[in-house]
């Protein structure tokens, strides 16, 4: 187990500097200048020069990278052009309402997906079954903002029983982490519905059956530990998600994640906090993945990672 995690945090160290090369790389090739942000539009080209000249852009893309990586190992993720601010206080101060907003999300998925799929897969064929997809279908392909506007039309403008937007208590949480988790939950639905209909024909299950156990041992017990597997999965690559940020759902509820200061610094041009935001996003995912393979084996003893 040791050498297996020792490999992927190599692999993972790699990954890493992959990704940060290629975000680098793309905002070098951008038509967007920002040193003439900084600037304003009215400065002259001798200023605008000699903004860029200030924060280094004037230098090759390799040496530019190269005194990033040199900074970034020694924990220094750089310095906003426009706020003036350490990158890694700013996105310190978008962590907490991100990681709040993440969990709540993935737990309401989690809770309205295994259960409309377990029960799915136990009816399948029948109206209910198919009355559960057709909501799952209708939840994976709602466009995040109009499931947005509709959720906070309803329950805060109509009905009054939550505020518009903001953050700071229990009541500003529910209706973005109601909104990510249903329309997380039709994924985690189908996938679950899909696994526990294999698993409930293999061999092992009519044998139980046959041995006499109750059905809901067969389904919680016997089955459901097996067909759980690629959940664990999708909640691995549902934390880089989340950790990237959901700009749309952020914006609409006023919450203030990670996923509001990229979009503001896409906006702005803004380099440091861009590439800050990309990487604690890659090592969101890189932790996700190894978190959901170890996990697995305490799940399916059958699986070992080697």
């Amino acid at each position: 187990m040791k050498i297996y995690i020792l490999r992927r945090l190599i692999q993972s160290f790699f990954i890493l500097i992959g990704v940060t090369f290629i975000t680098f790389l793309l905002l070098y090739i951008l038509p967007a200048d920002p040193a003439r942000q900084i600037a304003g539009r009215s400065a002259t080209p001798e200023a605008v020069a000699n903004i860029r000249a200030q924060l280094g852009l004037d230098q090759p893309l390799f040496v530019q990278y190269w005194h990033y990586l040199i900074n970034l190992f020694q924990g220094d993720f750089g310095r906003s052009y426009l706020q003036k601010t350490d990158v890694a206080e700013l996105i310190q101060s978008r962590l907490t309402p991100t990681l709040i907003l993440m969990f709540s999300a993935i737990f309401i998925e989690l809770l309205f997906g295994l259960a409309a799929g377990i029960y799915s897969a136990t009816k399948r064929g029948k109206t209910g079954d198919k009355s559960i997809m057709v909501l799952s279908f209708i939840g994976v392909s709602s466009p995040q903002f109009i499931a947005a506007i509709l959720v906070l039309y309803i329950f805060a403008v109509k009905l009054h029983w939550f505020p518009i937007g903001g953050y700071g208590t229990f009541a500003h949480l529910v209706l973005p982490a109601l909104t990510l988790g249903i329309l997380g939950s039709g994924w985690y639905s189908r996938v679950m519905r899909s696994s526990m209909i294999d698993i409930l024909r293999q061999d092992y299950i009519r044998t139980a059956r046959a041995k006499g156990a109750r059905e809901n041992r067969v389904i919680f017990v016997h089955a459901f530990r097996n067909a759980v597997l690629p959940i664990v999965a999708m909640i691995g690559i549902d934390i880089g998600i989340f950790m990237s940020g959901i700009v749309v759902v952020e914006s609409v509820f006023g919450w203030p994640g990670i996923g509001q200061l990229a979009w503001q610094a896409i906006q702005r041009v803004d380099i440091p906090i861009i590439m800050g935001v990309t990487l604690v996003s890659a090592i969101a995912i890189v932790i996700g993945n190894l978190v959901a393979d170890l996990l697995a084996p305490f799940v399916d003893p059958r699986i070992k990672n080697s």
